[in-house]
C-alpha cells in the first residue's frame, strides 16, 4: 500500500462544459487517477460518458484513466472504451452474467481489471475471481449520482475486502468511493483503503482550489 492514498477525482463532480480544462487541471493539483463514472441510464438512473468523450479526454491529461463502468450488459463496452483511452475498467457482477470471462477480457484488452463492490453486494464474489483483479472498487453509496452521504458500514467492509486481499496475496488496489471527504478519508485509509475517488470533495471551490482539496484528502 502507498504510504498516503491515491487520489482519483470523479469528473463527474466537474464542469462538464470545460471536461478537457478540468481534467489538466486536477493532474496539475496533484491527481493520480482521473476517475470516469459511466452511466447508462438502465443499470443506475443517470446518463453520462460515452466512448468519443473518453477519447476527446485522453489528449488532456497523462494520468492513468480509472474507468467505472456502471452499464448492463456491460461486456460489449469493453474494447469501446480500452480503445478510447481506459487504463483500469472496473465492472459490475451484477452487470453480466460471466464475472470470470469478463475480467479476462478486460486482460486481454491489456487495461487492468476491477471489481466494483455496491453496498448491497456481498464480498463473497471477490473471493472466487480474487486472481483477476487488480483493483476492488467499494462502493460507500448506492451508485447513480454524485453528492451522495458515505455510508458507515462501508468501513468494516473495507477491512474486511483488505484482510481477504491480504490472505490471498493480491496486489491490487482497494478503492472506495461515494461520500469521501477529508473528514472520512482518513478512517477509510486506516481500514485498508489506498486508493480514494472523490467528487465534490476535490472540484469544490474551482480550479484555484483543486490542489488544496487533493492535499487535504492525502493529508487526512
Amino acid at each position: 500500500m502507498p504510504t498516503t492514498p491515491l487520489i482519483c477525482p470523479s469528473i463527474l463532480a466537474s464542469d462538464f462544459a470545460k471536461l478537457g480544462a478540468e481534467v489538466a487541471a486536477i493532474e496539475a493539483a496533484g491527481a493520480d487517477w482521473v476517475h470516469v463514472d459511466v452511466m447508462d441510464g438502465h443499470f443506475v438512473p443517470n446518463i453520462t460518458i460515452g466512448p468519443d468523450v473518453v477519447k476527446a479526454l485522453r489528449p488532456h491529461t497523462t494520468l492513468p484513466f480509472d474507468v467505472h463502468l456502471m452499464v448492463a450488459p456491460v461486456d460489449p463496452w469493453l474494447e469501446a472504451y480500452r480503445e478510447a483511452g481506459a487504463d483500469i475498467l472496473t465492472v459490475h457482477p451484477e452487470s453480466g452474467p460471466h464475472l470470470h470471462r469478463t475480467l479476462g477480457g478486460i486482460r486481454q484488452l491489456g487495461a487492468k481489471a476491477g471489481v466494483v463492490l455496491n453496498p448491497g453486494t456481498p464480498l463473497d464474489v471477490l473471493q472466487e475471481v480474487i486472481d483477476l483483479v487488480d483493483l476492488v472498487l467499494l462502493m460507500s453509496v448506492n451508485p447513480g449520482f454524485g453528492g451522495q452521504s458515505f455510508i458507515g458500514s462501508t468501513l468494516k467492509k473495507i477491512e474486511r475486502t483488505r484482510a481477504m486481499l491480504d490472505a490471498a496475496g493480491s496486489k491490487a488496489y482497494l478503492q472506495v468511493d461515494g461520500g469521501v471527504t477529508a473528514a472520512n478519508a482518513g478512517a477509510c485509509v486506516a481500514a485498508g483503503a489506498d486508493a480514494l475517488v472523490a467528487g465534490t470533495a476535490v472540484f469544490k471551490g474551482g480550479p484555484d482550489a483543486y490542489a488544496a482539496n487533493i492535499a487535504a484528502l492525502k493529508a487526512a
